[in-house]
């Protein structure tokens, strides 16, 4: 299976974490630390799922980045996008729907929550 995945975080010890999670399922692992690299990695990967933090340095936050993907015709349908964010309040969950997101997760995270979210999204 050559499915790819996106893991998009400031913060390293986060990806890593994200990263051994991920490293059971059958994906080619890619990662950033912010938005406007995230962006360019999906248009060119074209990833079945990003994973994608809301709070980034830089000149996309992870509610942008969701928009400009669902924005995309060649994205939209083929990328699934889940939000993985310490912001968990409903305003912010209302907000990563609005932008398009197909699953919000709120930090800290459960590993088995995130891979069966991945899975329910990414069929095989």
């Amino acid at each position: 299976m050559n499915r790819k995945a996106l893991i998009v975080d400031d913060q390293a010890d986060i990806r890593k974490l994200i990263l051994m999670t991920m490293e059971s399922e059958d994906f080619d692992l890619h990662e950033t630390d912010n938005g406007v690299d995230a962006l360019h990695m999906t248009q060119t990967l074209r990833p079945s799922v990003v994973l994608l933090d809301v709070m980034m340095p830089g000149g996309l936050d992870g509610y942008q980045v969701c928009e400009k993907i669902k924005a995309d015709p060649d994205l939209k349908n083929s990328t699934k996008v889940i939000l993985l964010t310490a912001r968990g309040q409903r305003t912010d969950v209302e907000r990563g729907h609005g932008a398009g997101c197909d699953a919000y997760l709120v930090k800290p995270f459960s590993p088995i929550e995130l891979l069966d979210t991945v899975d329910r999204l990414v069929s095989n």
